[in-house]
C-alpha cells in the first residue's frame, strides 16, 4: 500500500510539471512577436496617397511585423530634411528631391525604392466657374503656383507650355507662398488660378471658394510623383524591413485597386477626420479613375526619364542620373514575384 502510495505521488508530481512546462509554452506561443519600428515622413497629408493610409489602417504593415509611425512634414525640404537627418528611416516625397540630393555630392545618396503614384496629383481650380474651360483663359492672369524645384510646379509648368502658356511671361506666377499655405493663401483672395492637391480642391468647390476646371495628372502622363525612399545606408543594413515594408505597400495597392471608392474612402477615413466622406469618396473616384495610385511599386526607366524630362523644361534638373544609379527595382520585383 505505501509502495503504491508513492508511485502514485511520483506519477502526480510528474503530470503536474508536464502540464506546467505545457502551460509555459503556450504563454510563450502567445507573447506577441516584437514589431520592428519604421517612422515614415510624409510630404503632405492627401488622399492622393490613399494606399499608404490602406497599408496603415488595414493593418498591412503590422502583418509584416512593422510599427509604422507616420509624420507629416510640409514640403519637399522638409521631408528631405528629416530622411537626411535621421529624423525619419523613409520619406514619402516626390523623387525630383533624391536627385536634388545627389547632385550636391550626398555621400550617402537617397534610393528610391517603392512608389506610390504615377500621376501628378493637382488641379487646376478656378476662381470663377467655367463650364466651357480652354487653358488659354490663363493668359494674364494671376496663377498662384508651387513651390519652385518641386514637382507640382514643374509639372505645372510642363502642362502649361503643353498649351502654350509661358508661365514666366504669359501669366502673372507667384511662387514664393510656402506650400502649406497656399490654399489659404487662394481662399483670402490672392490669384484667379491657383494648383492644388485634393481634397483641398474638392473642399473648395463644395463651399463656393474655387471650381476644379482642369487635372495636371491627366495632362501630364506617368511620372514618379511620389515615392517611398530611404537613405543607402538604411536600406544596406535593413533589407529585411524594406522589403517587409514594400510588400505592405504592395498589398495595399493590390487591396485599392480591387475595392470601390467608397470602401477606399472608408479605409481612409481616420486620417481624414474633418473631411465629409462624399467628398472623400468623389476624391478616390478621381484619383483612381484618372490612374494616379500606382498597382505595382516598381519605378520603371521610362517614368524616371520622363520624370528628368520635365525637370529639365522647367530648367531644374542639376544633372541627368541614371535610373539604376537612384532607384532599386530589386526589392520591388522580389516582393511581386512571391
Amino acid at each position: 500500500m505505501k509502495k503504491w502510495s508513492k508511485i502514485s505521488f511520483s506519477f502526480l508530481l510528474i503530470s503536474i510539471l508536464m502540464f506546467s512546462l505545457i502551460a509555459c509554452n503556450k504563454d510563450t506561443a502567445k507573447e506577441p512577436k516584437k514589431l520592428e519600428k519604421v517612422r515614415i515622413a510624409e510630404v503632405t497629408r492627401s488622399i492622393f496617397y490613399a494606399p499608404q493610409y490602406v497599408a496603415l489602417s488595414k493593418g498591412f504593415f503590422k502583418d509584416e511585423g512593422l510599427d509604422v509611425t507616420l509624420t507629416t512634414t510640409p514640403g519637399g525640404d522638409k521631408t528631405m530634411t528629416a530622411l537626411i537627418s535621421g529624423g525619419a528611416d523613409v520619406a514619402l516625397v516626390g523623387s525630383e528631391t533624391s536627385i536634388y540630393v545627389y547632385a550636391q555630392g550626398a555621400n550617402d545618396p537617397v534610393i528610391n525604392f517603392a512608389q506610390l503614384t504615377q500621376t501628378d496629383g493637382t488641379f487646376l481650380v478656378s476662381r470663377e466657374k467655367n463650364d466651357n474651360f480652354s487653358w488659354d483663359l490663363l493668359k494674364g492672369t494671376t496663377f498662384l503656383g508651387q513651390r519652385k524645384g518641386g514637382m507640382p510646379q514643374m509639372v505645372g509648368e510642363f502642362v502649361l507650355k503643353k498649351h502654350g502658356i509661358d508661365p514666366h511671361k504669359d501669366l502673372n506666377l507667384i511662387q514664393n507662398i510656402d506650400f502649406a499655405n497656399i490654399a489659404n493663401a487662394f481662399a483670402s483672395g490672392s490669384g484667379e488660378f491657383v494648383q492644388l492637391f485634393e481634397p483641398t480642391a474638392s473642399i473648395f468647390e463644395k463651399e463656393g471658394k474655387g471650381y476644379i476646371v482642369a487635372s495636371f495628372g491627366k495632362e501630364s502622363g506617368h511620372v514618379p510623383y511620389t515615392t517611398f525612399m530611404a537613405k543607402q545606408s538604411y536600406i544596406k543594413d535593413n533589407k529585411g524591413v524594406i522589403e517587409k515594408f514594400t510588400r505592405a505597400v504592395y498589398k495595399a495597392q493590390q487591396w485599392v485597386q480591387s475595392h470601390s471608392a467608397e470602401e477606399i474612402a472608408k479605409a481612409v477615413e481616420p486620417f481624414f477626420p474633418d473631411t465629409d466622406p462624399e467628398i472623400m469618396k468623389t476624391v478616390v473616384d478621381r484619383y483612381k479613375g484618372q490612374g494616379s495610385f500606382a498597382t505595382n511599386p516598381i519605378l520603371d526607366e521610362e517614368e524616371w526619364n520622363n520624370l528628368q524630362n520635365i525637370m529639365k523644361e522647367a530648367g531644374e534638373l542639376p544633372k541627368e542620373v541614371k535610373h539604376d544609379t537612384l532607384v532599386n527595382t530589386e526589392i520591388a520585383e522580389k516582393v511581386m514575384k512571391k
